[in-house]
């Protein structure tokens, strides 16, 4: 029987974030974790290698050094023609799990997918796979530009501004920075920030974390693209 699906590793901070957009952006498969201290770590195929050793061994490519219930070697991460798959064909002593169920054996995996070794979950970054499924996304998206008003996207553009390039931002933009900066009130920067929230279906959270969300899916989805970074930059320079 299937286990509950695991949460995705989701960032926490501005940093985290900007780190995960980048890497998603280079367009290349790669794992997300979090390490025994809670920070996110990101894990790639070497150029040289399509394979990966995943264990509780110092030396394993992904290593879960801190994790009592991951084997030595647990399983492996292979990449072939751009698709990625997990094998587990007795390794571990305690299995393997995809999306909650057990695997025997060689398991494709898709791009969202949930993999817990032992405690730890990790889950797959395979943009490969998403340009294949472009049209189903598209279809399923909740939020398309068109959604959002002239005021409601300078809004969001603002928002999404600093993750841009610069790793040392730590925090979204405040209310009265984003109404300086878009000679709004306070109340209006309120008001279309309510807006994007719902139209996101971003949860209750506190504001920061809520405003993180925001972002995050905003630019996984496309709806604010570097070349609009790029203009709200120099026209922010003049």
């Amino acid at each position: 029987m299937a286990e509950p699906a695991a949460t995705a590793p989701t960032p926490t901070t501005a940093a985290e974030l900007q780190e995960l957009v980048r890497a998603q952006r280079e367009a290349l498969p790669f794992f997300a974790y979090r390490d025994a201290d809670g920070a996110l770590r990101l894990q790639r195929f070497s150029p040289e290698r399509d394979e990966l050793a995943v264990g509780r061994s110092p030396v394993a490519d992904l290593s879960i050094a801190w994790d009592p219930s991951v084997s030595t070697l647990h399983a492996e991460l292979e990449r072939r023609a751009g698709e990625l798959a997990v094998v587990d064909d007795g390794l571990s002593r305690n299995g393997t799990y995809v999306n909650g169920e057990r695997i025997h054996g060689r398991r494709r995996l898709r791009d969202g997918d949930m993999l817990r070794f032992g405690s730890t979950i990790v889950a797959v970054h395979n943009q490969t796979s998403v340009a294949r499924r472009t049209t189903l996304v598209a279809i399923d998206q909740v939020v398309s530009a068109a959604d959002l008003s002239e005021q409601q996207r300078k809004v969001l553009i603002a928002l999404c501004r600093p993750f841009r390039d610069d790793p040392a931002f730590e925090s979204p933009p405040t209310n009265q920075q984003l109404a300086d900066q878009l000679y709004l009130s306070v109340a209006a920067v309120k008001l279309h920030l309510r807006a994007l929230f719902e139209k996101f279906d971003i949860p209750d959270l506190p504001q920061n974390k809520k405003r993180l969300a925001l972002v995050r899916s905003a630019l996984q989805s496309g709806i604010v693209t570097d070349r609009e970074l790029s203009l709200a930059d120099r026209a922010q320079e003049k």
